[in-house]
């Protein structure tokens, strides 16, 4: 996996995170296609914070490999 996959994954994960807002009814939060949204920008949120993981993980080893 490299860099660039990991920063479209991040941008696919974002653009989902709006699309999973515009079906939240807040009124009924935990409620049909509300509780699908919730479970869709938990999804991504988790995404972007495994890319963001592996994207520290890969300075650290060029760090690393550098000395």
């Amino acid at each position: 996996m490299s860099k660039p996959f990991a920063y479209i994954i991040i941008l696919i994960s974002v653009i989902l995170i709006v699309i999973n807002a515009f079906k939240l009814d807040f009124e009924q939060l935990f409620e049909e296609d509300s509780l699908i949204g919730l479970i869709g920008i938990t999804a991504s949120l988790c995404a972007i914070v495994i890319m963001l993981i592996f994207l520290t993980s890969k300075k650290i080893e060029d760090k690393v490999e550098g000395k």
